[in-house]
């Protein structure tokens, strides 16, 4: 039951490095977005909130679709991937990454938000008061006070990208050592004679990942309420 084998080791270690590759590209984005939607007022914000938030109510076959569509060899932003640079994502593991980096932008985005609107503005305004450059203030004040919601943002992204199924199958199919990950391959396995065990093997796995992302995320929330009242 629990021998898990090399091509599940496969599945395993594909999950973990797409999810990986996807938090980690999507955090300077998601930092990004964040603190626009935390600090700024502009007209279209609740559009861009709107759409920030969309994959976590779309059908993630659609939004599979929607990047087919548009980074496929044929697709819009694809083909001139494809044609200028030699970029692929579709069929590829970077292409998993890409849509897992996606569907979980919106847990990633959300964390970030509220911890950086919990940080007192009169800080960084007296930081700006006293002479610091606005990226400084950022660097040093609002984003080192936010971290612990950052963290949390990762991990909870991770966790999401790590669990990502329908969007990746739609985008990149389900290639073992490719694209297969834990999920597209709990899915073939269950369609597979005699595959339940190796399926329960890897749902077991799933449920470890998941519960410790869980239980880290829960950890940073709380030590940035802990720095929110000075404790």
């Amino acid at each position: 039951m629990f021998d898990i084998s090399p091509t599940e080791w496969i599945a395993i270690q594909l999950s973990l490095r797409v999810a990986a590759v996807a938090t980690l590209v999507a955090t300077p984005l998601g930092i990004a977005v964040a603190w626009l939607l935390a600090r700024r007022d502009f007209w279209g914000k609740s559009l861009l909130d709107a759409l920030v938030h969309l994959p976590l109510v779309l059908p993630p076959v659609v939004t599979g679709y929607l990047l087919l569509l548009t980074f496929g060899r044929r697709g819009l932003v694809g083909a001139w991937l494809s044609d200028h640079l030699g970029v692929v994502f579709a069929f590829r593991w970077t292409g998993a990454a890409l849509a897992c980096g996606i569907m979980a932008f919106p847990l990633l985005v959300r964390p970030i938000r509220l911890s950086i609107e919990a940080v007192d503005r009169r800080m960084e305004q007296a930081a700006a008061t006293l002479g610091a450059a606005p990226w400084r203030v950022f660097s040093t004040i609002t984003l080192r006070l936010a971290m612990p919601g950052v963290l949390a943002g990762m991990v909870l992204g991770f966790a999401k990208a790590i669990g990502e199924f329908g969007a990746t199958i739609t985008f990149v199919s389900n290639i073992p050592g490719e694209t297969q990950t834990i999920s597209s391959a709990v899915y073939s396995l269950i369609q597979t004679p005699d595959g339940d065990p190796a399926a329960m093997r890897l749902v077991a796995v799933s449920i470890v990942i998941a519960l410790a992302a869980l239980v880290a995320s829960e950890w940073f929330a709380r030590r940035a309420l802990q720095r929110l009242h000075g404790n």
